[in-house]
């Protein structure tokens, strides 16, 4: 099943005479009634977002009418094969719709992350790869601070300046009894992905990391990407980050039972040297 998530989407499929559902809340509440009854009777539904722009592209490339129930239904059978998408388990929409855009972002930063390392090239010193020699780097350090990182559930978070926006890429790895990390592949190449352009392209960023264990105060650490290479913040530089606001650059009262303190030593060998290019 497409899925329009706001009301702009909402208001753009209006324009078909076709689209039978005049305001949002009532399309939003047919849509439930129906995701609900197919799952009383055993179905299983696959929800993804639908875009009417892409969607009016995908008919003009297509030759497909526009103003037709198929060519949405045609158009969302490709979507679930390309694009993000979500199983409808129950969960009240109010639930579902920010966890399918949030999917959606994250596939996008991926793509374009990706494409971006692509276009990269080769080293004119040395002849490698540029993104993948930086992939292999970022997924090196990446281990390296989840390896140092204290036993329980971390939060990462890495951000790269590029234009027309910043990137930005979150990771939850949790360890099992014998120590090791567990973590969703997808969040991680997502994570290994944007870190990697950071590094190869040199842009500003950060990694942040807060970790979570019982009993314990949490920790929050993190680095700066500086020429394409980690540098350790200090615990005064973690601290006026997470106190404060990105938008307005107010003051906001720490949080009580954390400590934001300066990173574990990562080891010579955590990332090497980046290209010279």
């Amino acid at each position: 099943m497409g899925l329009l998530t706001d009301e702009h989407d909402f208001r753009a499929m209006r324009h078909y005479r076709t689209f039978a559902f005049a305001d949002f809340a009532t399309y939003l509440a047919a849509v439930e009634d129906l995701l609900r009854s197919r799952a009383s009777q055993g179905a299983h539904t696959t929800v993804t977002l639908f875009d009417p722009e892409e969607y009016a592209d995908f008919c003009t490339e297509t030759g497909l009418a526009a103003d037709s129930p198929s060519s949405r239904a045609r158009f969302t059978a490709e979507l679930t094969t390309t694009g993000p998408t979500l199983p409808y388990d129950g969960q009240p929409l109010a639930d579902l719709i920010p966890t399918l855009v949030d999917e959606a972002v994250r596939q996008a930063t991926w793509e374009y992350a990706s494409t971006l390392l692509a276009r990269l090239g080769a080293c004119t010193c040395c002849g490698q790869d540029i993104g993948q020699t930086a992939f292999t780097r970022a997924s090196g350090l990446l281990a390296r601070i989840l390896d140092t990182a204290r036993p329980g559930h971390r939060h990462l978070v890495c951000s790269v300046s590029t234009a027309p926006e910043t990137l930005v890429a979150v990771l939850h790895a949790d360890t099992d009894p014998d120590g090791a990390s567990q973590l969703d592949e997808a969040e991680a190449l997502e994570f290994t992905t944007v870190l990697a352009l950071g590094l190869a392209t040199q842009r500003p960023g950060g990694l942040v990391i807060r970790t979570t264990t019982p009993s314990t105060p949490d920790q929050v650490y993190g680095w700066r990407l500086r020429a394409g290479d980690p540098e350790p913040l200090t615990a005064g530089e973690v601290f006026d980050a997470y106190c404060t606001d990105t938008d307005s650059g107010d003051p906001i009262p720490p949080e009580s039972g954390v400590e934001y303190c300066v990173p574990p030593n990562l080891g010579p060998n955590a990332t090497p040297s980046a290209h010279q290019h």
